[in-house]
């Protein structure tokens, strides 16, 4: 069937261009960016272009760098797994694999966390089919929090780079200009989570997430004035947010027609992967169709595949991982699997997963040598 499918704004670029065109840049070929001795690319988890616009007035550094038009198209899902995974291997989701939140492992029908299940699932770098970036010949680090070394997902994306761990934000803005500055011709990723932390918990319309946006604002603003001039610094983000209150929340119960011949649930509550039971794939396919289509964008793999959601190339193996049928959120809504006995994640505002602007498009700010 033909979808109808949000436009990109016409002068947005994608997500899996950006640290191949700063490397671009490293080399004196960039053609998003100018050259530069080294560069820092600032990934803020949750911070969308529209969040930021609405908001601009508690973040006044980040809001004046840039115009309406710096903006990029993160990945589809618009999920943390796959948006990191496609900027540090600069490919789309059909060709990584790490397709969504949670997805099936063909091979043993587990249904398994793209974030935490290389640690407890037995994922490994094989299950990753593109390679990252972070493994050329270059000088690469990673500056984040210190629980996130040594994890299964930063070891497989963030290969061949430099942990540097800190928990303080100011410290880790810190670290990386320190690095940049001495360093020639390093390429430095540096992870800002906190934003996306505290929008999950209290929304991001939230005072709170309000305070975060005002500090990660100044911390911004620092590590701009405190880098070299020909140090490059893009300011980005994986995904943006809508805030989702309980009583939005589409709940999925026993004897719901909604998971008549359904097998597993995947995904996240914005953008389900639903994998049917052998035969039924079309059966729960017309039910959500007939159901929710008014409210979420409803489609067959095949359909998304066709669409180029998850890229203009999908793997085969890539596309076992895929649900039969994919639901994707269009109005302020969430799908839970009320069936099951931990609600703990019903207790979630902050939401991203699927394709609306306020979800996909995210800032592209140039400072530095690329100001």
């Amino acid at each position: 069937m033909t979808l109808s499918l949000p436009a990109d704004p016409p002068r947005a670029r994608s997500l899996t261009g950006v640290v191949p065109q700063i490397f671009r840049s490293l080399d004196g070929e960039g053609e998003w960016f100018p050259a530069s001795r080294s560069a820092i690319v600032l990934l803020v988890d949750g911070l969308g272009a529209l969040n930021l616009r609405a908001r601009a007035g508690h973040a006044r550094f980040l809001a004046r760098t840039g115009v309406r038009s710096d903006v990029a198209r993160t990945v589809f899902p618009s999920t943390t797994a796959a948006a990191l995974t496609s900027l540090l291997t600069g490919a789309d989701a059909g060709r990584h694999g790490i397709a969504g939140y949670r997805l099936r492992v063909p091979e043993t029908g587990a249904v398994v966390n793209q974030l935490r299940g290389w640690d407890t699932d037995g994922l490994d770098r094989s299950w990753l089919r593109a390679a990252p970036l972070t493994d050329e010949d270059r000088p690469t680090y990673v500056v984040s929090k210190a629980e996130y070394a040594g994890t299964g997902l930063t070891d497989a994306i963030m290969h061949g780079a430099l942990f540097v761990g800190a928990d303080d934000l100011d410290e880790r803005m810190a670290a990386a200009a320190e690095i940049v500055n001495t360093v020639d011709g390093a390429f430095v990723y540096l992870y800002a989570p906190e934003l996306d932390s505290v929008g999950h918990k209290h929304g991001w319309e939230s005072e709170r997430w309000l305070g975060t946006l005002e500090r990660l604002d100044a911390a911004a603003s620092s590590l701009a004035q405190t880098i070299a001039p020909d140090v490059g610094l893009v300011v980005t983000a994986d995904h943006g947010m809508v805030d989702v209150p309980r009583h939005r929340h589409v709940l999925l119960g026993a004897g719901d027609r909604l998971v008549d011949g359904v097998a597993d649930i995947g995904g996240e509550p914005r953008m389900l992967h639903l994998y049917a039971e052998s035969g039924r794939a079309e059966d729960v396919l017309q039910a959500w169709r007939d159901a929710e289509s008014g409210r979420s964008w409803v489609m067959s793999r095949a359909d998304a595949i066709s669409a180029g959601l998850f890229g203009a190339h999908v793997d085969d193996e890539v596309a076992e991982r895929l649900g039969d049928v994919l639901v994707a959120a269009r109005a302020g809504i969430a799908y839970y699997d009320d069936r099951l006995a931990d609600k703990a994640p019903q207790k979630m505002i902050g939401q991203h997963g699927s394709l609306t602007d306020d979800e996909r498009i995210v800032p592209l700010l140039r400072l530095g040598a690329y100001a």
